[in-house]
């Protein structure tokens, strides 16, 4: 009887202590999960596999923006209420300059800002082109990006000429006319040696680097011009250092630029993907470097400032590797690595070191109230390359101070920001105008606000501005400014702070929705 007694009282106790255990294990097992799970690398994606939907129908819209903004004869042009324009563009100069994309919803065409936009979108393309395949966007994306870049050739007549806008923006912005019918005058502005302007031609050159990897292979008589091109612009940027919002005082109105250091290493570090030359990683890992590149502070990318690009772009070379790199180039790219995931920790919202700059309910990163969108959607860019990096490198954990992250964590704050663009947000509306049941009708951009068959002049088209009637045509693609912090949006045509769409916006959110539409590893090397 006793010896039964003892014998039960043993086993409650195993009992007990076997769930105690069971207990302490999940416990650890939750923390570990919330600090970046195994120290096991997750599988390396295969060849593209299922696509996602909503994330496919997003991008065949995004994609639509850049016909919409397209100028000059078009070819194959899908885009009902829009035709030829500009034709006459850069003939004062002898140049033709018809092509190229109009910047937003103006009819100015901006070489600093289209340079990114090119930029990005040959990123896009050489990183996730097998997945714009899946759904057909390559041909379309490529087709846009060079209808950019045959602009920038002809924009740039010398090695030391680059012409860098088209329009005079204090005369355009007093009118409100459809582009195919606008009759105000459209002088061109060049930058030379007499009045430099390094960060517009270190962005050109960073753009037809890039594109020259993009046509590589399909067309390789094109892709040595557009390399030609850039070499030579490259050079002439760093030979002659000047702002050009210094040089030029008037671009400072729309696109002053903050600096030219970022585009200078920037372009070089695209020079190296596209030629292999040690001299251009020489130059963004020793003296330039230390220079420009501000190891160790976060920045955000954008049209402005590319460093936090720049950053992820040579981060690949440490994941993937390079060709006879010396011990300092080694150095200077760990640099641009520890400060790619200073960036990245910086965006995770459980991350030790998670930015403060986000709408009130925290779901969004936000940084200006002019144009908002640029700086989430850019950013969530960059966390799906980073992300796709550390999959296929193996790399199982990114370190934030105590804690650590996946390559799925970076991967879900990336999808976060797609998906409060695509409408879940607290005003259950898409910014992306043609995706889903509700998005905004009153967008700020002239050829959508006008009625094709209207008759109008330079003034006279305001009526359609001070409409109260939503846009007769659809700026299908565009991807407006976004919402002030506290998450409201004005839709209202005069609001142009929210409400108009760029071509840049347009670069960043197909890189992302690229990126997200299905599943693969990522590309070992542009070449």
């Amino acid at each position: 009887m006793g010896e039964k007694s003892r014998s039960k009282g043993w086993c409650g106790w195993f009992l007990v202590l076997v769930i105690l255990a069971l207990v302490v294990g999940a416990v650890v097992i939750t923390v570990r999960k919330k600090k970046g799970g195994s120290d096991e690398a997750a599988p390396v994606p295969g060849p593209p596999g299922a696509t996602v939907k909503k994330y496919a129908d997003a991008l065949k819209i995004a994609m639509q923006f850049f016909d919409v903004q397209k100028s000059g004869k078009l070819v194959d042009n899908e885009i009902s209420w829009r035709g030829d324009s500009a034709l006459k563009d850069g003939s004062q100069a002898d140049l033709d300059l018809s092509k190229g994309m109009y910047d937003a919803g103006d009819h100015m065409k901006f070489g600093f800002p289209m340079a990114f936009t090119a930029t990005v979108l040959s990123w896009a393309i050489l990183e996730y082109g097998d997945q714009m395949d899946t759904v057909n966007q390559l041909e379309p994306a490529k087709d846009s990006l060079k209808w950019v870049t045959d602009y920038f050739i002809n924009a740039h007549p010398a090695e030391n000429v680059l012409y860098i806008q088209v329009g005079d923006s204090k005369a355009d912005h007093k009118c409100w006319d459809r582009p195919e019918a606008m009759t105000e005058k459209r002088p061109v502005t060049q930058i030379n040696t007499t009045t430099p302007g390094t960060e517009v031609a270190a962005e050109t050159a960073a753009a037809m680097a890039s594109a020259s990897l993009v046509f590589k292979k399909t067309d390789p008589t094109y892709s040595d011009k557009l390399l030609k091109h850039a070499q030579q612009l490259f050079t002439f940027a760093d030979k002659y250092r000047h702002s050009y919002s210094l040089s030029i005082p008037d671009v400072q109105t729309y696109y002053n630029s903050t600096g030219y250091g970022d585009e200078l290493l920037w372009a070089a570090s695209w020079l190296y993907h596209a030629t292999g030359d040690q001299s251009y990683l020489q130059y963004v890992t020793e003296h330039n470097g230390k220079a420009f590149a501000q190891w160790g502070s976060p920045t955000w990318f954008s049209w402005d400032n590319k460093l936090a690009g720049t950053q992820v772009l040579l981060s690949r070379l440490s994941f993937f590797g390079s060709k006879d790199i010396s011990n300092s180039q080694k150095s200077g790219l760990q640099m641009y690595r520890k400060t790619a995931e200073a960036v990245m920790c910086g965006l995770l919202p459980d991350s030790p070191t998670a930015t403060e700059s986000r709408t009130e309910s925290g779901r969004l990163i936000w940084v200006s109230e002019w144009n908002s969108l640029q700086h989430p959607v850019a950013s969530a860019f960059l966390a799906a390359l980073y992300s796709d990096y550390m999959l296929t490198s193996r790399t199982a954990k990114l370190s934030c101070n105590r804690d650590s992250f996946s390559p799925a964590d970076l991967r879900k704050f990336a999808k976060s920001q797609a998906d409060y663009v695509l409408g879940d947000n607290p005003l259950k509306m898409s910014f992306l105008v043609g995706y889903g049941d509700k998005y905004p009708q009153y967008v700020h951009h002239r050829g959508a606000s006008i009625p094709v068959e209207a008759k109008t002049g330079c003034t006279d088209g305001f009526q359609w501005l001070d409409s109260a009637e939503p846009n007769p045509n659809v700026a299908i693609g565009g991807l407006v400014g976004g919402p002030f912090k506290n998450e409201t949006y004005i839709d209202s045509r005069n609001n142009s702070m929210q409400g108009e769409p760029t071509t840049y916006n347009s670069a960043v959110i197909v890189g992302l929705l690229s990126s997200l539409v299905t599943t693969s590893s990522a590309v070992l090397s542009f070449t």
